[in-house]
């Protein structure tokens, strides 16, 4: 990765409390999206940590990953399918195939899903995302795409937070450590 992204990316990040009744401090990752360098660059630096796996097609979950993923997903000439987290609020209109995650960092049990559609048996899928903390929602995206007859190469993020066994059982790639990131 270029050293000047790298740099970028730490200078583009800060750390917010929400207040009192919050129980961790929250990301804020915005002074990545309203850096022009970074977002020229970070589609091919994600791109870059596995295209000598020949991905078919990037899978990314909501929200961010919806930034992240389309800007690796054209550094690699390959297509983007975008993940759902199960909601009560919003149906998406077509089959889906869903996998449950463990607990994140929060606590939180989610489903993600893929519109089974937009997947076919022999695609090479390479989850994308901006963070891994504890690998729940990538866990869950594997075992959706695992429903779906299709192979998993692995997951490239901007932030890798994942303990070493969780990042190398789910195949994580980082362009940064967590503890890169100011405290």
């Amino acid at each position: 990765m270029d050293v000047d992204l790298k740099a970028r990316l730490i200078a583009g990040f800060r750390w917010l409390d929400p207040g009192p009744r919050s129980t961790h401090l929250v990301s804020d990752v915005s002074g990545w999206w309203r850096d022009p360098v970074v977002l020229a660059n970070v589609g091919d630096a994600l791109a870059g940590l596995f295209a000598a796996d020949r991905p078919t097609v990037v899978v990314s979950p909501e929200v961010t990953g919806f930034i992240v993923g389309p800007l690796a997903a054209a550094a690699l000439g390959t297509g983007f399918v975008e993940a759902y987290k199960d909601t009560r609020h919003r149906k998406v209109v077509m089959e889906m195939i869903w996998g449950q995650s463990a607990p994140d960092y929060r606590g939180r049990v989610l489903g993600l899903g893929v519109r089974a559609g937009r997947l076919a048996a022999g695609d090479r899928v390479l989850i994308v995302d901006d963070w891994a903390v504890t690998g729940a929602q990538i866990g869950a995206l594997r075992a959706a795409l695992a429903r779906g007859g299709v192979d998993v190469v692995g997951a490239a993020v901007i932030v890798d937070g994942c303990a070493p066994s969780t990042a190398a059982r789910l195949g994580v790639r980082g362009l940064l450590r967590q503890a890169e990131l100011p405290s």
